[in-house]
């Protein structure tokens, strides 16, 4: 006998189908806020707090060109090398996080540009920054094949950045007393420094467009907007860099974070972008205005350069603002215009901010950078040449020493024996050389020298070099181009005209704060000279076309005739009749007679 259920009634259905759908959504909440309460735990343990800042200077130059510099400030207080793993990452770029952690990186510089820094024309830039790209890195103490790990972090960052660092032994080198650590701890082991550079790597977007997604706003909102890459790159100049480094939170140390600095100098044209007229705005710069802060940012502020203009005498500041900041750079007290943009007063009625600089008078008064330094090549023929390196002191009373770093391929022999440094006449003699000679095709020349350089006077450092015959398989595909070498560094302690503020605690402007101040009388200055172009002695490499043509045209009728000879048939034929003997058989084959 079956026995058969009760029915449940169509309410009875309904009340069990909902507590059932009750208890499914009690169950999904708890497992909720289970997975909440633990990855909060753990992003407590594993992270610290986040901040975001942003910053956007612009300093009208004497030449009539006008100087952007984008700052973006990322602080983390995160251990990477504690033990625990880092797995949360908020305004922290995770990329960058990970190449912090699986290289053990101590600090990390990284630098693309287009174009060359005018010194004696537009003065000294906020971060200085050679021409193609440059990478400096300071590995921890527990790295123990810094090679490898250099050539492995270099493949890394060519992806981050879509760049071809091809950084290897051939064109680093370990500097001994240049580039030191930019951030807490004062690392003299310089086993653990490898620097490197490419003169001849060209930015284009595909280079902007990563560094911009390390923003936590992106290109979205905030003074990133402004990022137009058909603007940027329409420009005198465009330098964007990377900086990552510990810095300290407080006066005692107590506290470290990991400041991932993002820079931005672009530089642009009187004619080219202001059509010839001294006018400049946002729009005109960016082709764009704006209308926010970005969200996730603490600080938000655009600085305009008023120094020179006390009275409003050389040019005009539309929309006015009443913030002013007065600060130390490069060792002048400079007065800035400050605009907040987490402040919805700076945006007006309209919801937006477009900055307006129209001068008044057309007057330039060229001012003379305390320190500068040049350099080029002398000599004919492909043979030998000499490096020639200039360094200028303009101070009227004051010497100081500089610091020089040359990185010279190894297809260019110094003769070390030749070095000369001169000032005034005289020979000026270092205090400090360090050389180390290059191998062929494995590592380059690395010169390092401290010369004290005499007020308002121009030191000249020479060295001979011969050119070296490459393989034909080493030249490039324009070898009449010529080849680059790259820039010379100049590392010094500048005398300041006011004091220096030594905490580097103190809030201060960001594009104030990259080069730590530890002298009140003195500042860091890093000059960058122009990379050379050298040419080499150049096979011609039109003759082995020549030659393959030839022979083949040669093998080709040889070759082709003595075929034709080899494989014809020849037949004896019988000879044609004539024209008339033709004529006369049609017609006595149209007659029905046999032919003749």
């Amino acid at each position: 006998m079956i026995v058969t259920p009760p029915r449940l009634s169509h309410t009875k259905k309904k009340m069990v189908l909902h507590r059932c759908g009750v208890t499914v959504a009690l169950l999904v909440l708890i497992s909720l806020s289970v997975i909440v309460v633990a990855s909060r735990q753990e992003s407590t343990l594993n992270n610290g707090r986040h901040d975001f800042q942003e910053e956007l200077v612009i300093s009208p130059l004497q030449s009539g060109d006008i100087y952007a510099s984008f700052q973006f400030r990322t602080l983390w207080e995160a251990d990477f090398f504690g033990g625990n793993k880092v797995s949360h990452y908020r305004l922290f770029p995770k990329s960058l996080g990970q190449v912090i952690s699986k290289f053990s990186v101590r600090e990390l510089h990284i630098s693309l540009t287009q174009g060359y820094w005018r010194t004696m024309q537009w003065g000294q830039p906020y971060q200085p920054s050679p021409p193609g790209a440059e990478l400096w890195v300071w590995f921890q103490d527990s790295v123990t094949d810094v090679d490898g790990t250099w050539s492995e972090l270099t493949n890394v960052l060519s992806g981050i950045f879509c760049a071809s660092l091809n950084f290897d032994s051939i064109n680093s080198i370990q500097p001994s007393a240049s580039f030191k650590p930019l951030g807490i701890g004062n690392v003299t082991d310089h086993r653990f420094l490898r620097y490197a550079t490419l003169p001849r790597e060209t930015v284009c977007t595909e280079n902007l467009t990563p560094w911009k997604k390390l923003l936590p706003c992106g290109s979205k909102a905030g003074l990133a907007v402004l990022l137009k890459s058909e603007k940027l790159f329409h420009s005198s100049f465009h330098s964007q860099a990377v900086h990552i480094r510990p810095v300290c939170q407080d006066a005692q140390c107590a506290t470290t974070s990991w400041e991932l600095r993002q820079t931005l100098n672009v530089v642009f044209d009187l004619y080219v972008s202001g059509q010839g007229k001294r006018e400049w705005s946002l729009f005109k710069m960016f082709s764009r205005t704006l209308t926010e802060a970005c969200p996730l940012a603490s600080s938000s502020k655009i600085y305009v350069d008023v120094s020179d203009n006390s009275e409003g005498e050389d040019f005009v500041l539309s929309p006015a603002t009443p913030l002013l900041r007065q600060a130390v750079v490069l060792g002048d007290r400079r007065t800035f215009s400050v605009y907040d943009l987490t402040q919805k007063s700076t945006f007006g009625t309209t919801s937006s901010l477009n900055l307006l600089i129209r001068w008044k008078s057309s007057d330039a008064h060229m001012l003379r950078p305390l320190l500068h330094a040049e350099r080029y090549v002398a000599g004919y023929r492909l043979q030998s040449g000499e490096i020639h390196t200039l360094m200028y002191n303009n101070h009227p009373y004051r010497s100081f020493p500089v610091l020089l770093l040359d990185l010279v391929p190894w297809y260019l022999r110094l003769y070390i024996h030749t070095l000369s440094v001169t000032s005034k006449g005289k020979t000026n003699r270092p205090s400090y050389i360090h050389y180390e000679p290059s191998k062929d095709r494995v590592k380059p020349h690395t010169l390092e020298m401290l010369v004290q350089l005499p007020p308002n006077s121009v030191t000249e450092v020479t060295v001979h070099f011969d050119r070296i015959l490459l393989k034909w398989t080493e030249y490039p595909p324009d070898p009449n181009h010529g080849f680059y070498v790259g820039s010379s560094v100049v590392s010094s302690l500048v005398p300041s005209i006011v004091a220096m503020d030594t905490n580097a605690t103190h809030e201060c402007p960001l594009f104030n704060s990259f080069f730590p101040s530890k002298e009140e009388t003195s500042y860091f200055v890093r000059l960058y000279t122009e990379p050379l172009l050298v040419n080499l002695p150049t096979p011609d490499f039109s003759m082995p076309y020549n030659v393959i043509c030839l022979t083949c045209t040669v093998v080709a009728v040889g070759y082709g005739s003595l075929f034709n000879l080899l494989t014809r048939n020849f037949q004896i034929g019988e000879p044609r009749p004539g024209v008339a003997k033709r004529i006369a058989n049609v017609i006595r084959k149209m007659r029905g007679v046999p032919p003749l």
